[in-house]
């Protein structure tokens, strides 16, 4: 039996729709500012004369209830708020004689498609001015409306409430208190769906944001180990019916709990996990696992349709070798859907080749990610550029509109403001700055982008010299950057040590322009591949950002170094692990790609026989990421009796230089704390004289 349906929800109508005036101060007071979301940035400005009018076409006939008008200073005394069903013939829906400014919310009562403030009289010498024009009114029954899958086979269409709907998505990334700020922005970019990989108790305020803005939900539920290899968890979904019966009990909870929201489009059950299971078993073993997660997928479906026969249920993974396993187990999913980056449209390909009968969705895509480009001249993942970005979302769009009556919509990745390796990489505004594939996604939502001020453009980036910066000393960034509307420019040089540290942050870089864009950058201390960031910003929210990798190799040390190729001996070396076996002597091979390491236990030694009594001046001790935070350098001329020369309690796991000024045979590392869980391990061990 169907639940009988609430009454209708308010909706924010106005966000991003066709917003036109009588007059426009200048072209950085456009009518559209005004229902872009942008509280406190951009705004409408009429010329200085009365009267004046701004309307926004809402795009079809709505029942109105509110009209909130969020003025600048320059504000309206006297206005009238009306309706229109043609843009042509108006009504008044209320009268304001005594208009003080701030923000007026009114209530009105009527319908039209087109709403419009005419002003009369202005309350200052200047124009009218509003940050925020917005119209609200019946955006559906507050029960979540019946969503469907309708037609045949290559000529299906997603109906909401018997209207066609075509999902126009984004990833969601922000918190849920951010939702209020973030969601505007959203619908102003023309999307109407946001997808989560999680629902709960805290999702309701999110839907509830959603909805205010007319934007629907696809709710996900998590299941192990999900986001592909290397995820955590390892559910064995043959023998494991207590997680599973959990699982199940979790996600049909919030079914039940969300299934009447408005801004419930459709639940998604797990993601990646197909393909994440290969990090759990293998063979045939891996086969049955397969087929038992995708058969308990089905029990979910099924267990979702029984509480929520409104709307359907899909299944995401990456790829489309997923398919096989949900066709074969899975004849409850309403639709299938997928994660897709730099082969978006081959999906069009493997669909017509599988002979699949159920229409899909694609849950994540845009520009190639890191496991599907080319490594670059370090041999680290070559980052596409800003430009080839924004075409990567225009192209994966036009390959998902392109598969009529299958592909039935997008969530693109990624609505996320992350400032990190992955947020530079994917995000459409890390740090809060729109990016150029922002207004890529924007333009294929709504097909324009004209009046918007975009980022400014990077091209011609290269670091010199890119594969052997000395740690601590300089290298050179060049980059060509010009604004389209020609803003001034300023500059931010960033590092990430992902590839040489694992730490996926940002960190601002010692840099000093040199004219010509040129920029000389202090190289980090830390040895390995790092990323260097250009990021050019224009003062109005928009950046543009490019990154090439720089390889910061030990600094030269004058003299000869002593003990190259030199006997070496280790209380321990790790025969197997990794890149092991780890030999002592692999650390005075003269080879940065090669290391010795210890077993992971204190205290460890490490010693080089130069041959004879030497005279030594340096030590330069090249640590790969498991260093030694306390230790001891000593000298002897037997092997057998030795003198400190140096100690500290202060490693960092940078290239460690010091200076001594001492004659012997040996010379020992006396490691006695280890920085990290594993051991130790040097890539140099270099001895000068």
């Amino acid at each position: 039996m169907t639940a009988p349906r609430a009454e209708a929800a308010e909706a924010l109508l106005s966000q991003g729709k066709t917003a036109t005036a009588s007059s426009r101060e200048s072209a950085d007071h456009a009518a559209s500012a005004a229902v872009d979301g942008d509280l406190t940035g951009t705004r409408w400005a009429s010329q200085w004369s009365d009267p004046q009018w701004i309307q926004v076409d809402l795009g079809k006939r709505a029942d109105l209830s509110r009209v909130v008008l969020v003025w600048e200073a320059a504000h309206g005394r006297a206005y009238l708020i009306q309706a229109s069903d043609d843009g042509t013939d108006w009504r008044t829906l209320t009268t304001v004689a005594d208009g003080d400014g701030g923000t007026d919310d009114l209530a009105v009562s009527g319908a039209g498609r087109y709403v419009r403030m005419l002003g009369t009289d202005r309350a200052t010498g200047y124009g009218y001015s509003l940050w925020e024009f917005q119209v609200y009114g019946d955006g559906g029954a507050a029960a979540g409306g019946t969503v469907e899958v309708t037609g045949a086979q290559r000529d299906w269409q997603l109906t909401v409430d018997g209207q066609p709907y075509t999902v126009k998505g984004l990833t969601w990334g922000p918190s849920v208190a951010d939702a209020p700020r973030h969601m505007p922005d959203v619908r102003s970019m023309g999307a109407n769906t946001i997808r989560t990989w999680g629902t709960d108790g805290s999702t309701k305020p999110l839907l509830d944001t959603a909805a205010q803005h007319g934007i629907r939900v696809i709710n996900g539920f998590w299941l192990q180990p999900g986001g592909g290899p290397g995820s955590g968890g390892c559910v064995n979904y043959l023998t494991d019916t207590a997680y599973k019966n959990d699982m199940l009990a979790e996600f049909t909870r919030w079914v039940d709990a969300y299934k009447d929201h408005p801004a419930t489009l459709m639940w998604n059950v797990g993601n990646e996990s197909v393909l994440g299971l290969q990090n759990c078993y293998g063979g045939e073993e891996l086969e049955r696992q397969r087929d038992a997660y995708t058969s308990f997928v089905n029990d979910v479906a099924g267990a979702i349709h029984a509480i929520d026969p409104d709307h359907p249920v899909t299944s995401t993974d990456a790829w489309t070798g997923a398919w096989p396993y949900y066709q074969r187990n899975a004849p409850d999913l309403d639709l299938y859907s997928m994660n897709a980056y730099g082969d978006i449209c081959g999906v069009r390909e493997d669909w017509e080749k599988g002979g699949y009968t159920k229409p899909y969705i694609i849950t994540e895509t845009g520009p190639a990610g890191e496991w599907e480009v080319p490594d670059d001249a370090n041999g680290v993942p070559d980052e596409p550029t800003d430009v080839q970005k924004a075409e990567g979302y225009t192209e994966a769009w036009n390959c998902v509109t392109g598969h009529r009556g299958v592909a039935l919509g997008a969530t693109l990745f990624h609505y996320g403001t992350e400032y990190d390796f992955g947020g530079v990489w994917f995000n459409l505004l890390p740090g809060g700055h729109r990016r150029l594939s922002y207004y890529a996604v924007k333009e294929a939502y709504t097909g324009s982008t004209a009046g918007d001020n975009t980022p400014p453009v990077i091209t011609g980036m290269s670091v010199s010299p890119a594969s052997s910066a000395p740690a601590g000393g300089g290298f050179t960034v060049r980059a060509d950057v010009r604004d389209p509307d020609g803003d001034p420019i300023t500059y931010r040089i960033l590092l990430s040590g992902n590839y040489a540290t694992g730490d996926k942050g940002l960190v601002e870089a010692e840099w000093h322009a040199t004219g010509g864009g040129a920029f000389t950058v202090t190289a980090p201390e830390r040895p390995g591949v790092w990323k260097v960031y250009v990021q050019a910003e224009d003062g109005r929210g928009n950046a543009g950002i490019e990154a090439r990798s720089v390889k910061v190799v030990p600094p030269p040390v004058e003299g000869t170094n002593l003990a190259l190729g030199k006997p070496t001996t280790a209380s321990s070396h790790q025969a197997e692990y990794g890149d092991c076996p780890c030999t002592p002597a692999k650390a005075t091979d003269g080879r940065a790609d090669t290391r010795w390491a210890s077993q992971w236990s204190d205290p460890q030694w490490i010693r080089v026989d130069l041959g004879a009594r030497t005279t030594i001046r340096r030590l330069q001790l090249y640590w790969d990421p498991a260093y030694a935070r306390a230790y001891e350098v000593q000298v002897s001329d037997d092997g057998t009796t030795w003198r400190r020369v140096y100690s500290t309690t202060a490693g960092n796991g940078d290239i460690d230089t010091v200076d001594v000024s001492e004659t012997a045979r040996h010379v020992r590392l006396h490691l006695t704390a280890r920085g990290t869980g594993w051991g130790y391990s040097l890539h140099e061990f270099g001895v000068y004289g």
